[in-house]
């Protein structure tokens, strides 16, 4: 019988060592919590986005009541309220904002549909990139106010020089930003359609289109915005109707409250269209995930 050989220093240490020190190691850790947490205090959105108009108001209302600024260079807060309550009151308000509305409606929707067509025109063609990018690429530097006096002789002094001035405001934002969209589009998401064999047009409309949505949607909230823009010039043709037309009575008359109240209403105006394609943007856009902000 052979004798076994002499356990090693290694094995003789393990076979030594007590058992809570192998089974129980992990019994001695002890988890480090902070002695105090901090808080942190949360302000909704809503409270931050209206700090801003808020300052601007509180500042004006200071500035009047202090006499730094004179009504006749800007009526007070106060005198702005009572002017639009009694504008609203007689009717004279509503009917403006709704002439205004109407008119920018009638002129988003003639050019937000030709800057559609000539975006994706050019987008998706060679030839039509060749026809018309430089062309609009042209015409977008020429001033679009400074074509108030050809619109009049083409169109005369009714309502389709209006609405054709608020139509070319929409129309070069929406296209630019379209193409824009349409070019940027990842061309190994359309090489993997033709690989699954998507045909043409289910190319443009499975790949391209949903590719450049983010990007429309970015023009048409320029667009919509550059709209009440163009309005503002647009309402001082011959108007006899509408916000600006009642912008420019207060005008003749040095009414500043009225001239206020027009401004304030075109901004509220404008703000509610922002918010629409904001919510229009989350709606189509639900399926991508984007940076938010921290």
């Amino acid at each position: 019988m052979t004798a076994a050989a002499p356990a090693s220093g290694l094995e003789t240490e393990r076979a030594t060592r007590p058992p809570a020190e192998t089974s129980g190691a992990h019994d001695d850790l002890v988890t480090i919590r902070p002695s105090t947490r901090r808080r942190h205090i949360t302000v909704p959105r809503a409270v931050r986005r209206a700090i801003g108009p808020l300052v601007v108001l509180a500042a004006w209302w200071i500035g009047s009541a202090t006499g730094v600024l004179h009504p006749d260079v800007l009526a007070s807060p106060q005198a702005v309220w009572s002017r639009a309550v009694s504008l609203w009151s007689n009717g004279d308000l509503p009917d403006a904002i709704g002439t205004s509305t109407l008119r920018v409606l009638i002129g988003f929707g003639i050019g937000a549909a030709v800057a559609l067509v000539l975006a994706l025109a050019a987008g998706l063609f060679r030839i039509g990139e060749d026809l018309l990018d430089s062309t609009l690429g042209m015409l977008r530097m020429v001033p679009w106010v400074g074509l108030i006096p050809l619109f009049i002789i083409w169109f005369g002094i009714d309502e389709t020089p209006k609405i054709a001035l608020v139509a070319l405001g929409v129309c070069f934002p929406l296209y630019f930003n379209t193409y824009g969209a349409i070019r940027g589009a990842d061309s190994s998401l359309v090489e993997a359609g033709e690989t699954l064999g998507l045909s043409r047009l289910g190319i443009v409309w499975h790949v391209i289109l949903p590719a450049a949505l983010p990007g429309s949607l970015v023009g048409l909230r320029y667009g919509l915005g550059t709209a009440w823009l163009a309005l503002v010039f647009a309402e001082q043709i011959n108007a006899t109707s509408g916000i600006g037309y009642l912008m420019d009575t207060g005008r003749q008359f040095f009414q500043t409250d009225v001239i206020v109240v027009c401004l304030v209403a075109y901004a509220l105006l404008g703000l509610i269209g922002d918010q629409l394609v904001r919510l229009l943007s989350r709606v189509l856009l639900s399926w991508q995930s984007t940076f938010e902000g921290k």
